[in-house]
This record gives structure tokens, C-alpha cells and sequence, in this order.
């Protein structure tokens, strides 16, 4: 009976538009005070869900991404995608999404996609003649490569809380992250021919070579990261801080486009985003402790095993909890709260773990697109001064591609395993 008071009392706080990492707090709180558990449990699980090696990579992986925007890294990233593909039908919509598919190795992070190669992106699109709606709902649904290609901070804190393999998770998001590329880029193609939007002329070797040139230096990041973590020579957080000290050195020394002066304040963005993140993952580590002590998972896991036969109808249904969750929870509450209600059910029903962290990111990636938290609808609602419906509006036919990808990817499960399976034995 408390447990579910405090689950009314966390959404009820969000529709009064207290922040999602207080409501879940505030909840715990109230929870704490009605079973009387002693009041210090509520700072010593939230220090504990924050207390974990792994969880370094998300301020050092957000720095890097700030760093890479600051750095002029996305404009040679943008570039260098438009020779490559600028001349399908199509044109600067395929652009985007390659992009996307390319900083999405470096930053690990749909908000930094958004962020830096947003606002290029739709002013290049708009300026071409696409239309701006069309432009923001390309940059939203290419946006949700970046948490699914490595690195990727949802998969940094999936593999904290369930002790799955970072390196096998990144290693199981490539596939997937092609597969929506592509998908993305089907849909694209067909409205472009429909609208007749422009493209760009077929770019040379010279002009395709002088892009790659440009760009050559960026893309060596994740092959380092990637490379690194498979090879045994770093862990993730490792990894994350060799993404930092290198975006760094492309800035400042190589590029040259960031001064000294500009470092505090990149630092001081990226110390905001990872007390946000943080905050989030402390009172959600509270609330899902309470959750576990309520013994919500193993009466969850006999619900599921009375109420569903198969590992498929299981995967579907917690698909469908999970977007609906999406639409009124931060992602990394999300993460925090549900996966370690979720791990016996795994187990019970022998759903692979790195299988399933995939198919979770990309259903929360879906989720960050969905009225009314969605952080990606806010980032371009700024960007753009649209108003949010005209953003939902803009943003709906790309959530089509995201969709029949997470299907497959939950039909299929050697669409994610086959090169974890190949480079991890």
C-alpha cells in the first residue's frame, strides 16, 4: 500500500512541474517517513547510487562533447558528410543523419548531437529550401543515434547498475545505430522525392578527400574509444577521459578555435548537465532501493511469469512500459528506477542482458522525443522558437523509422549480439 502511494506521489509532484530528480526524492522521503525507516537512508542510498567507478565517464564524456562543439569539430563533421552524401535525393537530410551517425562516436549523448550539430544542421537545411519543419524533424530523429552508437552515456550507467559489460554493451550498440541511420534515411529519401527538395552537385575526390582531410582528426575518436575498450587497454571511464584530453588538444592547439578564456565556461556548462544527471541518478537510486526493499521485483517477475509464456511477449510488454514511462520520466530516472527491477525478470525469462540494454536505450531514446519530458522537444523548441506543438508535430514521422527499429531489434536478437558475440570472445 506505500509503495504505491509513493508511486502516485512522484507523478503527481511531476504534473505540479517539480523537477523529476526532486519528485523522486520528495517520494522517497514521504515513503521513508510512513514504513519509519530512519531518515538517514535517504542520504546514504543516494550517495551510494552515485558511489560507482563507472559513472565517472558521464562528466568526462559530456566535457568531450562540449569540447567538440566549442572546437569546430561538428562544422568539419557537417562538411564532411555533405561530400559524401550531399547529392542523394535527399540531399542535406541524409547529411544530418550521417553526421549524426559520426559525432555519435565522439560525444555519447543525443543532447550534445542536438546541441552542436542542431542548429547548423536546420539553419544549412532552411537556407537551402527544405522546409523547417522537415529540418527539425530529421535533426530529432537522427538525434537518438548518439545514445545507441559508442560511447554512449545511457549505456555507462545500464552497465553500472546491472554489472553488464560497458564494452560489450558499446560493442552491441553499432548495429542498431546503423540500422536506424538507415532507416532514417529511407524515410528521408521518399518525402525528399515527393517534395522535390534540393540537393547538393556530386562532390569530386578532391572535394570528398579535402573533407576528409579536414575531418580526419575528429573521426579518429572513436576508434580510439572503441578501440581501446575492446582491446582491454582502457575501461570506459579511462576511455572517456581520453576523449577529453583529445577534443581538448584538437580545440585549443590543433584548431585553434578554442581560447583559454573560453575553458571556464565549457566547464561550467558541463559541471550544470552533470549535476542535473547526477541529482537524477541519486534520488532514482533512493526510489528504486525502496522499490527492491518492497520486494517490487520478485512479485513483478511471478506477475510476468503467470501473465506471459514467451521471451517475446515478455520483451513487448516491458517495451510498451517503457515508452509510456518515457513520456513522463527523465531518461536516466528511468534507467536508475527500472533495471534493477527488471534484471530477475531478465533472467527468468533468459533474456541476454546486453540484448535487452539496447533495446532499453533506444525505447528511452524514443521517450526523449514524447510530450511533455522530452528533453530533445525543449533543446530544439529553443533552438528553433517553435512552439512545442509545432515541434511534436515536426518530430512525429521520424519517430516511424526509431519504432520499426526497436521492433526488429526486439524480434532479432543477433542484430545486437553477432558483433559482441565476434569481438568480446
Amino acid at each position: 500500500m506505500q509503495i504505491s502511494i509513493m508511486v502516485i506521489f512522484i507523478f503527481a509532484f511531476m504534473f505540479m512541474n517539480v523537477p523529476i530528480a526532486a519528485s523522486l526524492g520528495l517520494a522517497g522521503l514521504i515513503y521513508v517517513f510512513m514504513v519509519g525507516l530512519p531518515v538517514e537512508v535517504v542520504i546514504q542510498r543516494m550517495v551510494y547510487g552515485m558511489d560507482n567507478f563507472i559513472l565517472l565517464a558521464i562528466p568526462f564524456f559530456m566535457l568531450a562533447g562540449q569540447l567538440m562543439n566549442t572546437g569546430g569539430i561538428t562544422n568539419r563533421i557537417f562538411k564532411f558528410a555533405n561530400a559524401l552524401v550531399g547529392h542523394i535525393t535527399g540531399g542535406l537530410g541524409h547529411v544530418n543523419v550521417l553526421a549524426s551517425i559520426i559525432f555519435a562516436g565522439m560525444s555519447g549523448s543525443a543532447q550534445a548531437d542536438v546541441a552542436g550539430l542542431g542548429a547548423i544542421e536546420i539553419k544549412a537545411m532552411k537556407d537551402r529550401g527544405y522546409d523547417e519543419e522537415f529540418a527539425v524533424g530529421v535533426t530529432a530523429g537522427s538525434a537518438m543515434i548518439g545514445p545507441i552508437i559508442p560511447p554512449s552515456i545511457g549505456f555507462v550507467i545500464y552497465g553500472a547498475i546491472s554489472g553488464v559489460s560497458v564494452g560489450a554493451l558499446f560493442i552491441g550498440g553499432v548495429v542498431p545505430g546503423l540500422l536506424m541511420g538507415l532507416s532514417l534515411m529511407v524515410l528521408i529519401y521518399f518525402l525528399s522525392r515527393k517534395r522535390n527538395y534540393p540537393v547538393s552537385p556530386k562532390a569530386g575526390l578532391l572535394t570528398i578527400g579535402s573533407a576528409f582531410k579536414d575531418a580526419f582528426l575528429p573521426l579518429l575518436t572513436p576508434v580510439f574509444i572503441v578501440g581501446g575498450i575492446t582491446q582491454g587497454i582502457v575501461t570506459p571511464t579511462e576511455a572517456a577521459v581520453v576523449a577529453v584530453i583529445y577534443s581538448f588538444i584538437l580545440g585549443v592547439f590543433v584548431y585553434r578555435e578554442i581560447k583559454f578564456k573560453d575553458l571556464p565556461q565549457i566547464l561550467v556548462r558541463t559541471a550544470v548537465v552533470t549535476s542535473m544527471a547526477m541529482f537524477v541518478i541519486a534520488t532514482a537510486s533512493l526510489t528504486g532501493w525502496l522499490l527492491s526493499r518492497a520486494q517490487v521485483p520478485s512479485k513483478l517477475t511471478v506477475l510476468m511469469a503467470s501473465s506471459f509464456s514467451s521471451e517475446l511477449t515478455v520483451l513487448f510488454a516491458i517495451n510498451a512500459i517503457i515508452l509510456l514511462l518515457g513520456c513522463v520520466m527523465e531518461s536516466v530516472a528511468i534507467l536508475v528506477m527500472i533495471v534493477p527491477v527488471l534484471m530477475p525478470i531478465l533472467a527468468t525469462f533468459g533474456i541476454d542482458p546486453v540484448h535487452f540494454g539496447v533495446i532499453m536505450l533506444i525505447n528511452i531514446g524514443i521517450g526523449m522525443l514524447t510530450p511533455p519530458l522530452g528533453m530533445i522537444l525543449f533543446i530544439l523548441q529553443g533552438i528553433t522558437g517553435f512552439t512545442m506543438g509545432r515541434v511534436v508535430k515536426s518530430v512525429l514521422p521520424f519517430m516511424i523509422p526509431l519504432i520499426v527499429t526497436l521492433i526488429l531489434v526486439s524480434l532479432f536478437e543477433d542484430i545486437v549480439m553477432l558483433l559482441p558475440n565476434l569481438v568480446m570472445d
